[in-house]
């Protein structure tokens, strides 16, 4: 094994591997070194599907095993969303880093203890907000830090897809529980809008909600206020035609990304416009930003440098998450303490 390369671990067979193993497995200064899984034969069935040319994977039959292996050195956790911030403090305890799929925790004091942990025992910890890492977002935040549709006034999140019978166990679990679309889609629709305000931060929240038997949100619309008259409006559904796009409209201008998850072998188009120079598009070519974010992150920890993505920032969109959460529930406006 090469010491430029990182040791990874997945703490789980979700279904996100078969997007991220293969992303570990092409990542240049990565490899992947072991798997667990609670289910019986999960883990080695996981590896032959979806890396199954790669040899030397040790398999776990349980998540404390694989934890309690001195050559692992980071864990990606793709488990249940309500088992995210539990098993991201194990993993911590063991000294692993840690890059857990979003959210990261379901409450801000969860991301305080995790933050805490990591500093003690220093580890670097990253919230798995994959898209952030393609490049057609490098690309428009050139495009907003340019000026040239000036200064950011609106945006426009848009993320639904219809929900699959094999994936009804997203929604058959109360929100307190981790179920629900927020927890899955909604913390995308949030966390594309407040990337676009830079170092603003949401003053208030107000969202509408439509509710299944099980208590879980399974379509959402809301507006959040950055102050000085600055929105996001964000909508996000089980019960729409698929869309991952967004929106920004500022003083001058405006920009449109059509399809914020482009897939490895799909090129990505943005577009934009100002009022004197009028409309431009650009294709970017494909990219895996599964696999970019690996390398990131994997790059952060060999070098010792901060993950682009902070704790903070998992911070305040769980913040932001949970006052829309309780502004559906009570129907009224909820205000952010940016003290907390």
């Amino acid at each position: 094994m090469s010491s430029t390369k990182l040791r990874w671990s997945i703490l789980g067979a979700a279904r996100i591997n078969q997007q991220l193993m293969p992303a570990i497995v092409a990542a240049h200064n990565s490899e992947l070194i072991a798997i667990a899984s609670r289910r019986p034969n999960a883990a080695a069935e996981t590896l032959k599907k979806y890396a199954p040319h790669i040899t030397g994977v040790q398999i776990f039959s349980s998540p404390e095993d694989l934890l309690a292996n001195d050559n692992i050195q980071a864990v990606y956790i793709p488990l249940a969303t309500e088992e995210h911030a539990k098993w991201t403090l194990l993993a911590i305890a063991a000294g692993k880093h840690v890059l857990c799929e979003k959210p990261v925790a379901l409450h801000a004091k969860d991301i305080d203890a995790i933050e805490a942990a990591s500093k003690e025992k220093n580890v670097k910890v990253m919230e798995g907000f994959m898209y952030r890492f393609h490049p057609q977002f490098q690309r428009i935040q050139e495009i907003i830090q340019s000026g040239i549709i000036g200064e950011v006034r609106s945006v426009r999140t848009n993320f639904a897809y219809p929900m699959q019978a094999a994936r009804l166990y997203r929604v058959e679990r109360p929100i307190s529980q981790g179920g629900g679309a927020m927890w899955d889609i909604g913390c995308y629709a949030i966390h594309a809008a407040r990337s676009a305000f830079g170092n603003s931060k949401a003053q208030s929240v107000a969202a509408l909600a439509n509710y299944n038997k099980h208590g879980a949100d399974i379509s959402s619309s809301g507006i959040i206020d950055f102050g000085d008259g600055k929105y996001a409006q964000f909508n996000f559904s089980f019960q729409h035609a698929r869309r991952a796009e967004f929106e920004i409209i500022g003083t001058t201008g405006g920009l449109k990304c059509e399809n914020v998850w482009a897939k490895q072998d799909d090129s990505a188009q943005i577009s934009y416009w100002n009022d004197t120079e009028g409309e431009q598009s650009e294709t970017l070519t494909a990219a895996n930003h599964f696999q970019l974010e690996i390398e990131h992150f994997s790059d952060c920890v060999l070098n010792n440098t901060s993950p682009a993505l902070s704790l903070l920032d998992a911070k305040e969109n769980c913040l932001v998450i949970n006052a829309a959460l309780d502004s559906a529930k009570s129907g009224k406006l909820i205000y952010l303490d940016n003290n907390a």
